[in-house]
């Protein structure tokens, strides 16, 4: 299971869906990236294969990061997806 993962500007929580293959995940993680150099503001609906009832549509203008990662089994319960950062002055 591989697990995109959005965080938005303003918003201390990503946004998360998650795909079954690698080929469908690194595509959605394209097309969010396009999204996001693209300088129309768009509507991007995401589905998750995981939870299949899930549903969420984000304006790439409010998207500050995207990443994709490869979950395994031990590791994706329990444990929340998200960024670090961290600036050297």
């Amino acid at each position: 299971m591989f697990s995109i993962d959005i965080s938005l500007k303003n918003t201390a929580f990503p946004v998360s869906v998650q795909r079954k293959e690698a080929e469908t995940a690194e595509e959605l993680y394209k097309q969010i990236v396009e999204a996001m150099r693209s300088e129309t503001d768009q509507i991007i609906e995401l589905t998750c294969e995981k939870q299949e009832d899930k549903k969420v549509a984000v304006r790439s203008e409010l998207i500050a990061a995207v990443m994709i990662s490869q979950q395994s089994g031990a590791s994706a319960s329990g444990r929340a997806t998200g960024f670090a950062f961290s600036a050297e002055k």
